[in-house]
């Protein structure tokens, strides 16, 4: 079953249940992936589903991070959001995992003490093996703490 059938099971679940918070978050889960799927003219890969599903969550948490302290409600209604969004999301990799990565990477490249100039050239391995599943900018650091 693919996310859309999945986020379309939860949201009428969640009508039934009377829960509009979540009903809403799901709905407009579910119009993004509709969305990306009509942009794209066919059904979207795991990938794909789960890139829409990533943007989603940055988005809410960048609203969250961007509302002003007081206003509470705002930042209560993007926890809740996050919440309901973090269930569909694909599981993230370990920093551990990441390492092992980047090691075998540079094992493939020959690169056994890796200077500044290496960085691009691992990045462009490695990138492909950990998208979608790894924080672009958490592979990036460790690669930054290798280098070093």
């Amino acid at each position: 079953m693919g996310k859309i059938e999945e986020v379309r099971a939860e949201m009428v679940a969640a009508m039934k249940n009377k829960d509009k918070e979540r009903k809403d978050t799901l709905s407009a889960l579910l119009a993004a992936l509709k969305n990306k799927a009509i942009d794209k003219r066919s059904d979207l890969t795991e990938a794909e589903e789960n890139e829409v599903i990533k943007k989603e969550i940055k988005q809410t948490q960048e609203t969250r991070e961007l509302a002003p302290a007081d206003r509470t409600d705002i930042i209560e209604e993007c926890e809740k959001r996050l919440a309901v969004l973090k269930e569909f999301a694909p599981e993230e990799m370990s920093e551990e995992a990441i390492r092992k990565e980047i090691q075998e990477v540079l094992a493939s490249l020959g690169l056994e003490a890796p200077a500044g100039k290496d960085k691009g050239r691992i990045m462009k391995a490695l990138m492909p093996r950990v998208k979608g599943k790894a924080d672009g900018a958490l592979v990036n650091k460790l690669v930054g703490e290798v280098i070093q």
